[in-house]
């Protein structure tokens, strides 16, 4: 094989190794009692990005910087602030690539975290809303802001079925073709039963069975089970969803 061809081998061994991490039901059993058991220590808590706490998986975030790239979206839409290190992280992207900005919902955005994010380098490509995800003058917001963009989508805010689905209702239609619909936190679904006690959501409630139920009406989204094999280690198993076609 001549060097030009070395790319496309390379591509070709990739796909190879995800493929075969499908099947392999031993480490993805070992991968989710990894998961489980260092959310006991608040594991994904541990990480920063440009000086704001991100709480997510530094391996979910490895992925989405390849949608990001991949993708090239003008616009990501983000639902779940806290602290603001996934909004600043996002936006970095989008300024790496040379476009677009991020919306970034939260129903509750603290003074001092509002303070930080509006204060941050990043700013400039950031746009705070607050108030629920799920209110229609939200949603009329965010379509306003969101016309004519290509637009990729992160819900990480309240962890219900039937939030996460309203979510999903309300800003998937918003997904470019061939962009992503990503869903956090559907690892609730494989924890103990005692994981999210004092919480609203838990195992047959949470962030997976919303996604499961809204692909049953729209085959316009398909799980890109690639991302989840290639990763092992995710706070979103089953939860990159892909658009493949219009509604």
């Amino acid at each position: 094989m001549s060097k030009s061809d070395e790319p496309a081998r390379f591509r070709a061994e990739v796909s190879a190794n995800i493929a075969a991490l499908a099947n392999d039901g031993d480490l993805h059993a070992l991968s989710r009692i990894w998961v489980r058991e260092a959310a006991l220590y608040k594991y994904s808590y541990n990480f920063s990005w440009m000086g704001r706490p991100i709480i997510q998986f530094p391996q979910d975030m490895i992925a989405m910087q390849e949608i990001v790239w991949n993708v090239r979206p003008e616009l990501i839409i983000e639902t779940g602030v806290a602290h603001g290190g996934s909004t600043v992280y996002y936006a970095s992207l989008l300024h790496l690539i040379g476009e677009g900005e991020v919306i970034g919902i939260d129903i509750d955005i603290r003074a001092h975290n509002r303070e930080f994010i509006e204060n941050h380098p990043m700013k400039p490509r950031i746009h705070l809303i607050e108030g629920s995800s799920i209110d229609q003058s939200t949603i009329d917001n965010v379509y306003e802001l969101a016309r004519g963009k290509r637009a990729i989508v992160v819900l990480d805010s309240h962890h219900t079925h039937d939030h996460v689905l309203a979510e999903l209702d309300a800003y998937a239609p918003l997904v470019c073709d061939g962009g992503y619909c990503i869903v956090m936190d559907t690892s609730i679904e494989f924890m103990p039963a005692d994981f999210s006690s004092g919480r609203p959501w838990g195992k047959g409630d949470n962030p997976l069975t919303a996604v499961e139920e809204y692909l049953g009406s729209h085959p316009e989204f398909v799980v890109d089970s690639d991302i989840s094999n290639k990763l092992l280690i995710t706070d979103a198993p089953g939860g990159y969803l892909r658009r493949i076609g219009n509604a």
